[in-house]
Protein backbone atom coordinates (compact mmCIF):
# COMPACT_ATOMS: atom_id res chain seq x y z
CA UNK A 1 0.00 0.00 0.00
CA UNK A 2 1.22 3.51 -0.83
CA UNK A 3 0.24 6.39 1.45
CA UNK A 4 0.40 10.09 0.53
CA UNK A 5 0.05 12.72 3.23
CA UNK A 6 1.54 16.00 4.44
CA UNK A 7 3.94 16.00 7.38
CA UNK A 8 5.02 19.32 8.88
CA UNK A 9 4.20 21.14 5.67
CA UNK A 10 5.88 18.71 3.30
CA UNK A 11 4.21 16.28 0.94
CA UNK A 12 5.33 12.77 1.85
CA UNK A 13 4.90 9.34 0.35
CA UNK A 14 5.38 5.98 2.04
CA UNK A 15 5.62 2.83 -0.07
CA UNK A 16 4.99 -0.79 0.84
CA UNK A 17 3.01 0.12 3.95
CA UNK A 18 1.29 -2.95 5.30
CA UNK A 19 -2.29 -2.75 6.52
CA UNK A 20 -1.44 -3.00 10.22
CA UNK A 21 1.35 -0.43 10.18
CA UNK A 22 0.78 2.52 12.48
CA UNK A 23 1.22 6.18 11.72
CA UNK A 24 3.76 6.26 14.54
CA UNK A 25 5.92 3.63 12.84
CA UNK A 26 5.80 5.48 9.53
CA UNK A 27 6.77 8.77 11.14
CA UNK A 28 9.66 7.32 13.11
CA UNK A 29 11.03 4.61 10.85
CA UNK A 30 10.14 5.81 7.37
CA UNK A 31 10.13 9.61 7.73
CA UNK A 32 13.02 9.92 10.17
CA UNK A 33 10.98 11.88 12.71
CA UNK A 34 11.76 10.35 16.12
CA UNK A 35 10.13 13.11 18.18
CA UNK A 36 6.92 11.15 18.63
CA UNK A 37 7.93 8.49 21.12
CA UNK A 38 7.08 4.79 20.98
CA UNK A 39 6.19 3.69 24.50
CA UNK A 40 2.99 1.82 25.30
CA UNK A 41 1.62 1.29 21.75
CA UNK A 42 -1.83 1.17 23.35
CA UNK A 43 -2.83 4.83 23.41
CA UNK A 44 -2.39 5.00 27.17
CA UNK A 45 0.70 7.19 27.68
CA UNK A 46 0.33 9.99 25.13
CA UNK A 47 4.03 10.13 24.28
CA UNK A 48 3.26 9.65 20.58
CA UNK A 49 0.69 12.46 20.36
CA UNK A 50 0.59 14.28 17.01
CA UNK A 51 -2.01 16.46 15.33
CA UNK A 52 -3.99 14.86 12.54
CA UNK A 53 -5.87 17.54 10.62
CA UNK A 54 -5.39 19.71 13.71
CA UNK A 55 -6.77 17.19 16.19
CA UNK A 56 -4.46 15.58 18.80
CA UNK A 57 -4.31 11.81 18.35
CA UNK A 58 -2.13 8.96 19.59
CA UNK A 59 -0.15 8.04 16.49
CA UNK A 60 0.26 4.48 17.74
CA UNK A 61 -3.51 3.95 17.39
CA UNK A 62 -3.85 5.48 13.91
CA UNK A 63 -3.34 3.13 11.00
CA UNK A 64 -0.97 4.65 8.47
CA UNK A 65 -3.58 4.27 5.76
CA UNK A 66 -5.93 6.54 7.70
CA UNK A 67 -3.53 9.42 7.11
CA UNK A 68 -4.00 9.27 3.34
CA UNK A 69 -4.43 12.81 2.00
CA UNK A 70 -4.34 14.34 5.46
CA UNK A 71 -2.18 16.79 7.40
CA UNK A 72 0.10 15.60 10.21
CA UNK A 73 2.00 17.91 12.53
CA UNK A 74 4.57 16.37 14.86
CA UNK A 75 6.61 18.02 17.58
CA UNK A 76 9.29 18.70 14.96
CA UNK A 77 6.87 20.99 13.10
CA UNK A 78 5.27 22.55 16.16
CA UNK A 79 7.25 25.81 16.02
CA UNK A 80 6.34 26.48 12.40
CA UNK A 81 2.71 25.54 13.05
CA UNK A 82 2.57 28.00 15.97
CA UNK A 83 4.25 30.73 13.92
CA UNK A 84 1.71 30.43 11.12
CA UNK A 85 -1.12 30.47 13.63
CA UNK A 86 0.24 33.65 15.22
CA UNK A 87 0.53 35.34 11.84
CA UNK A 88 -2.99 34.47 10.72
CA UNK A 89 -4.84 34.53 14.03
CA UNK A 90 -6.42 31.88 16.24
CA UNK A 91 -9.13 31.59 18.85
CA UNK A 92 -6.55 32.74 21.40
CA UNK A 93 -6.49 36.11 19.64
CA UNK A 94 -10.21 36.20 19.02
CA UNK A 95 -9.97 35.45 15.32
CA UNK A 96 -13.04 33.28 15.02
CA UNK A 97 -15.00 32.92 11.84
CA UNK A 98 -15.48 30.70 8.81
CA UNK A 99 -11.76 30.50 8.06
CA UNK A 100 -10.38 30.76 11.59
CA UNK A 101 -8.73 27.91 13.43
CA UNK A 102 -11.59 27.77 15.90
CA UNK A 103 -14.40 27.83 13.37
CA UNK A 104 -17.56 29.84 13.79
CA UNK A 105 -18.64 31.42 17.04
CA UNK A 106 -21.54 29.00 17.20
CA UNK A 107 -20.19 25.54 17.99
CA UNK A 108 -21.85 22.19 17.71
CA UNK A 109 -22.99 22.45 21.29
CA UNK A 110 -24.80 25.71 20.54
CA UNK A 111 -22.60 27.76 22.84
CA UNK A 112 -20.44 30.62 21.72
CA UNK A 113 -16.67 30.09 21.55
CA UNK A 114 -16.61 26.97 23.73
CA UNK A 115 -16.59 24.14 21.20
CA UNK A 116 -12.85 24.13 20.52
CA UNK A 117 -11.47 23.42 17.06
CA UNK A 118 -13.74 21.47 14.75
CA UNK A 119 -12.23 18.91 12.40
CA UNK A 120 -13.37 20.89 9.38
CA UNK A 121 -11.78 24.10 10.57
CA UNK A 122 -8.63 22.41 11.81
CA UNK A 123 -8.04 21.22 8.24
CA UNK A 124 -7.58 24.88 7.29
CA UNK A 125 -4.12 24.86 8.87
CA UNK A 126 -1.09 23.87 6.84
CA UNK A 127 2.30 23.99 8.49
CA UNK A 128 4.92 25.57 6.27
CA UNK A 129 8.01 23.50 5.56
CA UNK A 130 11.38 24.54 6.96
CA UNK A 131 14.92 23.92 5.82
CA UNK A 132 15.18 21.04 8.26
CA UNK A 133 12.55 18.34 8.32
CA UNK A 134 13.45 17.60 11.93
CA UNK A 135 12.80 21.18 13.06
CA UNK A 136 16.44 21.79 13.99
CA UNK A 137 17.71 25.31 13.48
CA UNK A 138 14.27 26.88 13.80
CA UNK A 139 12.84 29.07 16.54
CA UNK A 140 10.96 27.27 19.28
CA UNK A 141 7.21 27.46 19.64
CA UNK A 142 6.12 29.55 22.66
CA UNK A 143 4.97 26.45 24.52
CA UNK A 144 8.33 24.77 23.88
CA UNK A 145 10.21 27.76 25.30
CA UNK A 146 7.88 27.84 28.29
CA UNK A 147 8.62 24.18 29.05
CA UNK A 148 12.33 24.98 29.11
CA UNK A 149 11.96 28.12 31.20
CA UNK A 150 9.69 26.42 33.74
CA UNK A 151 11.95 23.40 34.11
CA UNK A 152 9.24 21.05 32.84
CA UNK A 153 11.65 18.82 30.91
CA UNK A 154 13.51 16.04 32.69
CA UNK A 155 14.11 12.77 30.85
CA UNK A 156 12.18 14.23 27.92
CA UNK A 157 10.49 11.04 26.79
CA UNK A 158 6.97 12.30 27.44
CA UNK A 159 7.71 15.90 26.46
CA UNK A 160 6.84 15.75 22.73
CA UNK A 161 3.33 14.48 23.40
CA UNK A 162 2.80 16.98 26.20
CA UNK A 163 3.93 19.83 23.94
CA UNK A 164 1.56 18.87 21.15
CA UNK A 165 -1.38 18.51 23.56
CA UNK A 166 -0.58 21.75 25.38
CA UNK A 167 -0.23 23.67 22.12
CA UNK A 168 -3.64 22.48 20.99
CA UNK A 169 -5.13 23.59 24.30
CA UNK A 170 -3.64 27.08 24.03
CA UNK A 171 -4.87 27.38 20.47
CA UNK A 172 -8.49 27.10 21.58
CA UNK A 173 -8.22 28.56 25.08
CA UNK A 174 -5.96 31.54 25.72
CA UNK A 175 -6.60 31.56 29.47
CA UNK A 176 -7.03 27.97 30.64
CA UNK A 177 -7.81 27.18 34.25
CA UNK A 178 -5.83 24.53 36.08
CA UNK A 179 -8.76 22.19 35.51
CA UNK A 180 -8.61 22.91 31.77
CA UNK A 181 -4.90 22.17 31.68
CA UNK A 182 -5.28 18.95 33.64
CA UNK A 183 -8.09 17.81 31.37
CA UNK A 184 -6.14 18.60 28.19
CA UNK A 185 -3.08 16.72 29.44
CA UNK A 186 -4.96 13.88 31.10
CA UNK A 187 -3.95 11.48 28.35
CA UNK A 188 -0.24 12.19 28.80
CA UNK A 189 1.77 10.37 31.45
CA UNK A 190 5.00 11.64 33.02
CA UNK A 191 7.10 9.58 35.44
CA UNK A 192 9.62 12.29 36.34
CA UNK A 193 8.19 15.71 37.09
CA UNK A 194 5.17 15.09 39.28
CA UNK A 195 3.31 17.29 36.77
CA UNK A 196 3.64 20.55 38.73
CA UNK A 197 6.40 21.90 36.50
CA UNK A 198 4.37 20.91 33.47
CA UNK A 199 1.37 22.84 34.79
CA UNK A 200 3.70 25.78 35.47
CA UNK A 201 4.93 25.63 31.88
CA UNK A 202 1.44 25.74 30.39
CA UNK A 203 0.46 28.58 32.72
CA UNK A 204 3.59 30.46 31.63
CA UNK A 205 2.89 29.89 27.95
CA UNK A 206 -0.70 31.10 28.43
CA UNK A 207 0.47 34.23 30.29
CA UNK A 208 2.99 35.08 27.56
CA UNK A 209 0.39 34.45 24.90
CA UNK A 210 -1.94 36.90 26.64
CA UNK A 211 0.81 39.53 26.84
CA UNK A 212 1.47 39.21 23.13
CA UNK A 213 -2.13 39.95 22.17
Amino acid sequence: MRVHFTVNGRQQEADDVWEGESLLYVLRERMGLPGSKNACEQGECGSCTVRLDGVPVCACLVAAGQAEGREVVTVEGLADFAKQRAEHGSCATGATGATGACGSDQGASGTSGTSGTSLQDAQHWRAEGTDSQTGEGTDLAPVQQAFIDAGAVQCGFCTPGLLVAADELLERNDSPSDADIREALSGNLCRCTGYEKILDAVRLAAARQGEAV
